[in-house]
């Protein structure tokens, strides 16, 4: 579930590298403070999307597993540069 003022970008469907890439373009949009959640059913988006956050430090507030395959990333931007 979310709130208002999360943006959902529903990446599922989408394989390495394209859900990390598309994960830090929408990010580059958003104001210092936004909240992003990130669908993605790609087994290596659970590696690269942490290590995106980590290496450009974004808070990964939560990772969760959901039925099926699919992944879910809640990131708050907390840097302007990503």
């Amino acid at each position: 579930m979310t709130d208002e003022s999360e943006t959902v970008l529903d990446l599922r469907g989408f394989q390495c590298p394209l859900p990390v890439l598309k994960t830090r373009h929408r990010l580059r949009q958003m104001a210092v403070g936004d909240v992003i959640v990130v669908l993605s059913d790609d087994p290596l988006a659970g590696v690269d999307i942490p290590h995106l956050c980590a290496e450009k430090s974004q808070d990964l507030l939560d990772q969760q597993s959901l039925e099926g395959d699919v992944q879910r990333f809640t990131i708050r931007r907390t840097q302007a540069r990503v």
